[in-house]
Order: structure tokens, then C-alpha cells, then sequence
């Protein structure tokens, strides 16, 4: 399965979705910037519900960034995948360093996208939505930080992940879709794109801009 770019991504996850979702429970979707963002403007835009933005910010090994070794959600609770940081033998001080430049990020982010402002989730469905599902800390970490907001179910959404990702997610969200899950070891999900370009905060403000608050 070959996605063209994240737009027909989100329009193929949105229409898996459609007969999946609780209307009575006042969905949101809630994406993840920056990629995310573009899936879950589809998502929102087929299932005819609000959509919004989840600061949740994964935590990259040192010698390589790309390489997530655990997530960190915007109140700074960390989720540390212990096998990766134990194999590039990474220090307290090195992931205290790593989590305190992404909570910098996540407070950049929230002031510049949020506006200092997060629709209310209390008794929500809400849908979790990224480009793509690696390692699954950055959307388990979104999964307990929208819990934390009271959300009465926690759903997470994505065109691609790994099999062995899937089993881990499902055992913190209440449901999880992955349109079409991988068996393959060297797993990456650029992959799975034609188009996997470099989303910008530019793009992520316009496409915001084009959002009734009202709705949300």
C-alpha cells in the first residue's frame, strides 16, 4: 500500500472511519503537527466533525533525531522506550536534555497553533490522527494526555503502521485503526508515501486559519 501524499492518506483513513465513530459522544479529531495535520484535515473533513491540534512531541536519539527513543505530552509526562535508550547507552542528563528542548518546542507550538487555547475534551470521543505510527510513544503519550482532559473515548487513527506498534498501542487507547498494517522489519513511514515532504508551520497556520473555531 502506496499512499500518493497525506492528503489522499487522510481521505482513504477518513472513509475507513466513517462507520466507526460515536456520534453521540461529540467526536473530535486531534492532529498531531506537524504531518498529522494534513491526515487529520481529511479525516475531520469526511467525518463532518470539529478538528484540532495535540502537542505531543517524540523524543529522538541524540545521534540520530528521526530515531524516537520515547515521547514527551505537553504537562512533560515522559514515556521512555527503555530498549532503545538502553542500546545507545543514553544518560539521565542526555535524556533530560532531549525532553527539556522538545517541552520547548511543544510551549512554542501551543502559543504559536493554540493560541494558548485547547477545545474542551470532557465526555468526547476523540480521534487521535497521524501520518504515519512508528515506534507509538508520541500517540501513546497524546492517548494519557487527552485522558488526563476527562475524554470519555480515546481512539487513535493512522494510514500505516507497524503490527508489533499496533499490539502496544491497543493497550492504552480504547480502539485503534490503522488502515493498512506492516509486517515489515525495516519498518519507516516514508514508506509508504509517494510524496513525504516536509510540512511548515506556514502550512499548519493557514490550514488553521481555515478552521470555525466555533466549531470546536
Amino acid at each position: 500500500m502506496i499512499f500518493s501524499d497525506r492528503t489522499q492518506a487522510g481521505n482513504v483513513l477518513g472513509k475507513y472511519l466513517e462507520d466507526k465513530i460515536n456520534r453521540d459522544l461529540n467526536p473530535i479529531v486531534l492532529g498531531i503537527p506537524r504531518g498529522g495535520v494534513l491526515v487529520a484535515k481529511e479525516v475531520a473533513r469526511i467525518l463532518q466533525v470539529p478538528m484540532g491540534l495535540l502537542m505531543v512531541r517524540k523524543l529522538g536519539v541524540p545521534q540520530n533525531p528521526e530515531l524516537a527513543f520515547g515521547a514527551v505530552d505537553p504537562d512533560g509526562e515522559v514515556y521512555i522506550d527503555k530498549k532503545t535508550a538502553d542500546h545507545f547507552k543514553l544518560s539521565e542528563d542526555q535524556i533530560k536534555k532531549v525532553v527539556n528542548e522538545e517541552m520547548k518546542k511543544i510551549k512554542e507550538r501551543e502559543k504559536l497553533f493554540l493560541k494558548g487555547s485547547m477545545p474542551n475534551l470532557s465526555g468526547r470521543e476523540v480521534i487521535i490522527v497521524d501520518d504515519g505510527i512508528a515506534t507509538g510513544y508520541t500517540v501513546i503519550a497524546g492517548v494519557n494526555f487527552v485522558k488526563r482532559r476527562s475524554a470519555r473515548k480515546v481512539i487513535v487513527a493512522s494510514p500505516v503502521c507497524p503490527a508489533d506498534t499496533l499490539k502496544r498501542i491497543k493497550e492504552y487507547a480504547d480502539e485503534v485503526f490503522c488502515y493498512h498494517v506492516s509486517h515489515d522489519p525495516n519498518f519507516a513511514v516514508g514508506m509508504f508515501y509517494k510524496n513525504f515532504r516536509q510540512v511548515e508551520d506556514q502550512e499548519v497556520l493557514e490550514l488553521l486559519q481555515e478552521l470555525n473555531p466555533q466549531d470546536v
